[in-house]
């Protein structure tokens, strides 16, 4: 667990833009399996996260069509959050940072850590907003 003073501005770089911050297993689970598409953001506070997954999340979710819910766990802070969006993320591996999109609480499109690491912000925007056009 991290101090919660170092993880504040890091969590409110996606809330400040609408995304809806979930604690823990029962939120998370009603969340993703509720009808319509959600779009989760398992936040982290690697430098990837910073530079890249983020900034993806923030501009993609300005696009358009876009998911009907934005929603995001922090690892390493609230762990049954963290736990039950990975286990509804299988067959994926936990990865943080990350990015989901259900679609009827199905399992449509993920980002993970290794397509974070080294890519451009806008080349994951990109993509994600390729999922939102798609599904959304």
């Amino acid at each position: 667990m991290y101090p919660e003073y170092l993880v504040a501005p890091m969590r409110a770089e996606l809330t400040n833009d609408g995304f809806s911050e979930l604690k823990d297993a029962q939120s998370v689970k009603e969340a993703i399996e509720s009808e319509g598409t959600v779009f989760v953001v398992v936040n982290s506070v690697c430098g990837c996260a910073a530079a890249n997954a983020r900034p993806a999340a923030r501009y993609a979710v300005k696009n358009e069509k876009r998911p009907d819910k934005l929603v995001t766990v922090f690892a390493g802070m609230e762990k049954d959050a963290v736990d039950e969006a990975r286990n509804l993320m299988l067959p994926y591996p936990p990865s943080s940072p990350s990015m989901a999109l259900f679609k009827d609480g199905k399992l449509v499109h993920i980002i993970e850590r290794h397509q974070i690491e080294g890519r451009p912000a806008q080349m994951i925007a990109d993509n994600l907003i390729g999922a939102f056009d798609q599904y959304c």
